[in-house]
């Protein structure tokens, strides 16, 4: 981390400025097309205001060209992108928070379910703390153009809304529930996640479209395993994406197909003392299979 200090007056205001960096190779070996090699680069600038650090002005600077792609392939003769796909000021504090500009999509672990977590919204989130574990959320903006070059491009009407409670039931359980609307749909969704062990938890997620009767189901198992005394992580999940659920199944992370599918994802450290990890993914949907494995590194913490 990078600080910059700066006093403006004897009440010694504070300016800081952090920054992460991260990399990833990965091959690509779908069913339907040529083996690929990919790359990606992920770019995280904070300036931070104050003592409290409750302001700040936050960016996201990401390879890739599309809402839902971070990667750009290696030897391909294609043009190389990075953009920057988000620039918002945030203030925050414990009652919760307030978003301005070109946000975060946040959807949590579940990625095949909610927007892709490199996509990007240009509007208003507020967030209310109504307790340790409970929150309601409201954000507010447009979703129009899913090119990550136009990112930054001022809104030019309002499409895109979504009303969420989250709240947890004990120590171990928790649940969501929104109202959505985007890409020209209505959409209520529910999410559940049990902790049943230490290292392990089950989640269930359900999306209903109002408009053509359709919905999208996922259910899956995240934590971790241990080989003698080495943990691997793993995330796996069973979906299901009616065929005529929209546009918003494409905007999740690397989404392969409609109808039933199938994920499982594994990863594990290579090198502690570098933060090195590697990781394996299969993912087969409405006939295609795809094989992801590569590593991941911060290159700034």
């Amino acid at each position: 981390m990078l600080l910059i200090v700066t006093s403006f007056s004897s009440k010694a205001s504070v300016i800081s400025f952090s920054h992460k960096l991260d990399a990833q190779v990965r091959i690509d070996d779908r069913s339907t097309r040529d083996v690929r090699s990919q790359y990606r680069f992920r770019y995280y600038p904070t300036i931070h205001f104050g003592n409290d650090n409750t302001w700040s002005l936050n960016s996201f600077v990401v390879t890739g060209d599309r809402f839902s792609s971070s990667h750009n392939v290696i030897d391909s003769g294609e043009t190389n992108h990075l953009y920057v796909r988000r620039l918002f000021a945030r203030y925050e504090n414990q009652e919760g928070k307030v978003e301005l500009g070109v946000i975060p999509t946040y959807k949590g672990r579940v990625s095949s379910s909610g927007l892709s977590s490199f996509g990007w919204i240009k509007g208003v989130r507020g967030v209310r703390q109504l307790a340790s574990d409970t929150a309601i959320e409201l954000v507010i903006g447009q979703l129009d153009n899913i090119n990550a070059k136009h990112a930054l491009e001022l809104p030019s009407n309002i499409d895109y809304a979504e009303l969420e409670y989250s709240t947890g039931i004990g120590e171990d359980q928790s649940f969501e529930v929104s109202l959505e609307y985007m890409t020209s749909n209505s959409y209520l969704r529910g999410e559940y996640r049990w902790r049943v062990a230490e290292h392990r938890t089950l989640f269930l997620e359900a999306i209903r479209q109002k408009d053509q009767s359709s919905t999208k189901l996922v259910a899956g198992m995240s934590g971790e395993i241990f080989v003698g005394q080495y943990p691997i992580e793993y995330f796996a999940h069973y979906s299901y994406v009616s065929e005529k659920f929209g546009l918003r199944a494409e905007l999740t992370e690397d989404f392969l197909g409609k109808g039933h599918g199938v994920s499982a994802e594994f990863s594990g450290s290579i090198s502690s003392l570098h933060s090195i990890e590697w990781f394996v993914r299969f993912d087969s949907a409405d006939g295609v299979s795809r094989l992801l494995t590569g590593v991941k590194a911060p290159l700034v913490k």
